[in-house]
This record gives structure tokens, sequence and C-alpha cells, in this order.
């Protein structure tokens, strides 16, 4: 499977260069396997690098790259035969495009930036931090360290006189960009602007069709396994168990720096995964609904509803500060700022007839504030695209 979506990956970027996006070399950070910063298989991390020019030479985004986590020694060990845990298997171009692309007439605000992709490779959100690595199984769990490396790397090339920032993220890589978020304002200097970006990284505490939360105990495990408590925001440890600060609706509250969130209320990884997950649905009752919300029965509607309710409680943390942005659509996907499509294309979503990257820039550069959430059903929103998985 991995080798699989490894040649789709490749098929992938290939077709992107063809068609004008911009393939991007690999940078192999060699340097920081001496300090322990490795993905899971002990390779060295990855990003891709896109100067900037003119006007945006000393501007910076670094975006994280999505891609799940991994819960126990056997799905880490599966996870280090494919480029989601080793660098050795990751494609050596990438095709910057939506909040990365460098074309003035899709991404406006931020198209001449330095833009980075940082490869993921860990399985943990980039939190993991155990220095014994077991005989047996010969994992490195050192997700914190990797993203540190890559950050002081990025600092030495140019960062370190950043005028303005953003750390961003798809899905786990987007929760990342939370998590390190202050962090990542502490570093950069204090003349700059800096705020951070999520892009379908909100996962919620939520229940599931049982009542119970499968995603907490799923969460639990990662931290467990990752060593990931010494990583996570103190502000939140310091007040919960550390799984519960894997959700952003607890951490939010006392980050310092100013966050925008994109996500969609039907959320389709949330969907199969923390309202119907596969271990709670034993008899398979939601197996099509989760997958196309077109399929669901009237009393699936209604609890796929209720789930959009669980959704707007948790993004109360970021109602209640100005500072913060939001974008809710109503589509049934997932990451919608990675491709041009989405981001800025005459067919993305938009809200309040507004396209991501427009809310995105004028909430950076402070041209108008953004919390905007969409209608409330999943077939209200007629902008809405097919499911969407950029990452």
């Amino acid at each position: 499977m991995g080798k699989l979506k490894h040649c789709w990956s490749s098929v992938l970027v290939l077709a992107m260069a063809v068609i004008g996006t911009g393939a991007v070399p690999i940078t192999y950070l060699q340097s920081a396997v001496a300090k322990g910063a490795v993905c899971l298989d002990g390779s060295a991390p990855a990003y891709h690098f896109d100067k900037g020019f003119g006007s945006g030479v000393n501007n910076w985004i670094v975006h994280m790259e999505g891609g799940g986590w991994c819960t126990d020694v056997a799905s880490c060990i599966k996870r280090k035969g494919t480029m989601k845990g080793s660098s050795k298997f990751m494609n050596k171009d990438f095709g910057f495009s939506g909040i990365l692309g460098g074309k003035q007439n899709t991404n406006p605000d931020f198209y001449n930036w330095n833009r980075i992709k940082v490869r993921y490779c860990d399985g943990s959100s980039f939190t993991g931090n155990i220095e014994a690595v077991n005989p047996a199984n010969k994992l490195f769990f050192r997700g914190a360290r990797v993203w540190r490396a890559v950050i002081d790397d990025l600092m030495a090339k140019g960062m370190k006189n950043a005028q303005n920032a953003i750390l961003s993220g798809c899905s786990a890589g987007a929760l990342a960009a939370i998590l390190h978020c202050d962090t990542f304002r502490a570093i950069l200097p204090r003349t700059a602007r800096v705020k951070c970006v999520s892009d379908a990284g909100y996962f919620i505490h939520g229940k599931d069709i049982s009542g119970g939360s499968y995603i907490q105990s799923y969460y639990s495990k990662v931290v467990a396994l990752h060593g990931s408590a010494k990583s996570l925001p103190v502000s939140c440890t310091s007040k919960m168990k550390p799984e519960l600060c894997f959700f952003p609706q607890y951490v939010v509250p006392s980050m310092r720096t100013p966050l925008f969130v994109i996500n969609a209320a039907f959320d389709s990884w949330q969907i199969k995964n923390v309202l119907a997950p596969t271990g709670v649905d034993r008899r398979k009752e939601w197996a099509n609904c989760k997958l196309d919300l077109k399929k669901c029965s009237a009393a699936q509607l209604k609890t796929v509803q209720g789930f959009r309710d669980q959704m707007m409680r948790a993004l109360s943390p970021i109602h209640s500060t100005p500072s913060r942005g939001l974008f809710l659509d109503s589509c049934h996907a997932h990451c919608q700022g990675g491709s041009a499509a989405s981001w800025s294309g005459a067919k993305g979503p938009q809200v309040a007839n507004t396209k991501i990257s427009k809310a995105v820039g004028n909430w950076f550069y402070g041209r108008s504030a953004f919390q905007k959430i969409d209608c409330p059903s999943p077939i209200c929103n007629p902008t809405c695209p097919a499911i969407s998985t950029d990452e």
C-alpha cells in the first residue's frame, strides 16, 4: 500500500509540474541527524523551499504536511516503510499550489514569499521526543526535534530577518501549526508580523455514535507512544491530561499568537474518524454514509448535523478573540487550502461571498477581520466541491 501511495504521489507531482504549478526540489536536512532529529526510520528530515523575491524576500510561510498519526509500534513500523515515516521514500520534487502557490493571479498575497513545505515523517504532529530507541523495532520518536531542526535551519537561511511570517499546515500538520504557534512567534524577530493558519486541523473532542470519545483514546495512544507530553503547550498540559492538548479547543484559549482556522463543518476526516470510527461502528451501518453524506439515512443526517453542533461549540475560543479568524464552510471536505482551485479558484468554496485566499490575506494584513460561518446543512452551499483531500 505504501509503494502504491508513493507511486500515485509521484504521478501527481509530475502532473502538477506539467500544468505549470511549479515543482520544487527536496532538501534533506542531513545536519539534523547528529542532533537526533530524524524520521521514524532514522532518516534525515526534509522540506521543499521556494525562495521569495521582490517585495516578499523577507516574508516566510512554513507549511507542514499532514498525514495522520501512528498509535502503536505496529502502525509506526508500517508507516516507516512509506514517505510518511521515511525521507527515503519521499518524492524528490513537489508541486506548490494553493497557499504555497507561486503565481500572483492564484495566490496574490503570498506568491512571492519564501514558501516552505515541511515533509511529515514522524507520525505525531511534530510532537514526539523520546531519546531511547528500542533495538527490536528501531523506531525514532523525534517529531518535536524535527520541527525545531527545520525551523533553526530556515532561520540560518534568512528567516531570522523575517518581516512577515506564517506557520501553517494541513490536517495533522495544521494541528502542529496550532501546537507550535506560540513557539514559532517567540523564535522570530519581535518586530515581525507573525500569525498561524490551520487548514483542517481543528480536531474536536467530540462524541462518537456510541456516545463515547474514541478520538480521545486514540490521541492518548499517540501521546504515550511518542512521548508528546513535554512538547505540548504547558499552558494546556498544566491544566489537563496531555492527550486533551491534542484538541485545539483546549489549546487555543491560552494562545497569544493570532490564528486563522480554515475548516469544514462536516470535515470528511472527522466524520469518518471522530463521529463514526470503524472501531465503534462494528455493524458497519455508517460505512456508506460517512463517505458520502448523500447516502445517509434521515436519522444519520440528524447525527451528522449534531456533529456540526459539536464543532460550533468547540470553535467558541476562536469567536472570543477578534484577532482570530475563521472560515467555516459547510462542505464535506478536508484540507481546502492546498490547491489553487479550492484556495482561490472561480469554483472554489466561498463563505459570505468570499474565497479562502481573500479571507486569509485580508486577515493577515489587517485589511479586514474575518470570522464567518456557512449555512447549516451539508447541501446548502453550492460552491462546495466534491470531497477534497489535498493531503
